[in-house]
């Protein structure tokens, strides 16, 4: 049986859009971020002027640099659609609007009817807690987390082939 999953488009900003922040706002893009829940098939709109959005790194989000992105949204007015689980790292690509907090960190989650495959997964986030409240957002998070559910999964891919085994020869 296949489920059909359902995407959403959220408006980074919401009216006002992508914009350097002047300090007069009412929450900031992450906590934005932490109030909703992102899935693989989500999208984010970016509405700006003069602007533009970069993808980047963990280490180019902490650092705000704009020198070598993953991906550049220009032009506008753009759709970025998440294509895997993970973190995804947004800075403004004009100089100085990323230190004044145009930034964003999104998490994304397999949405529970669309794991039918096995997406990749995506890097780690960040090692530890670089003071941008990060961790109080979505708790810590552990050390190659990615390997140590392989080793659980299949550890219990093969404690269930046991237990199989052993229902059948009794």
């Amino acid at each position: 049986m296949v489920t059909a999953a359902t995407a959403f488009q959220f408006k980074v900003g919401g009216d006002k859009g992508w914009t350097k922040p002047t300090g007069n706002e009412s929450e900031t893009y992450n906590e934005w971020a932490s109030r909703n829940r992102f899935h693989v098939g989500d999208s984010l709109y970016f509405e700006y002027n003069n602007d533009s959005v970069l993808v980047v790194d963990h280490t180019s989000y902490t650092n705000c640099n704009v020198a070598d992105p993953i991906f550049k949204l220009k032009d506008g007015k753009r759709v970025f659609v998440f294509d895997r689980y993970g973190f995804f790292y947004f800075i403004s690509g004009k100089r100085g609007h990323c230190l004044a907090g145009q930034k964003l960190i999104v998490r994304v989650m397999v949405h529970p009817a669309a794991a039918i495959g096995s997406p990749q997964p995506a890097p780690s986030p960040m090692e530890d807690d670089d003071g941008d409240g990060w961790d109080s957002f979505w708790g810590p998070l552990p050390h190659n987390s990615t390997i140590k559910q392989t080793v659980a999964s299949y550890f219990m891919t093969a404690l269930g082939g046991v237990l199989v085994m052993m229902y059948l020869l009794m």
